[in-house]
């Protein structure tokens, strides 16, 4: 288990903490910023997952061979989790200029 992994768990936890809290609290603002910092953790957790798979796999030959295909890959990969990140946001920010 590596360091990214650790840290993304302990970030995830006290993200929960922190929403749960927020939630009990009846404050909005405490309940997201502990989503946030709950996803940043399991974003930081999967990231040293991916990690350590990456280190046993084939995978790291075909890269070493092919740096740039790999390369354009990984940045379509996360182009599209940003997009399906923001979009929820895009959404909502719609909505509440629609009701103005």
């Amino acid at each position: 288990m590596d360091n990214d992994r650790i840290a993304g768990s302990a970030k995830d936890f006290a993200g929960k903490v922190e929403g749960a809290v927020g939630s009990m609290a009846g404050d909005a603002k405490t309940q997201a910023s502990g989503l946030v910092r709950e996803v940043e953790g399991l974003v930081q957790n999967l990231y040293g997952q991916a990690e350590d798979a990456f280190e046993n796999s084939a995978v790291a030959k075909k890269v070493e061979d092919n740096p740039l295909s790999a390369l354009l890959v990984a940045g379509g990969i996360g182009f599209a989790l940003a997009m399906l990140m923001t979009r929820p946001l895009l959404r909502r920010r719609a909505e509440l200029g629609a009701r103005r």
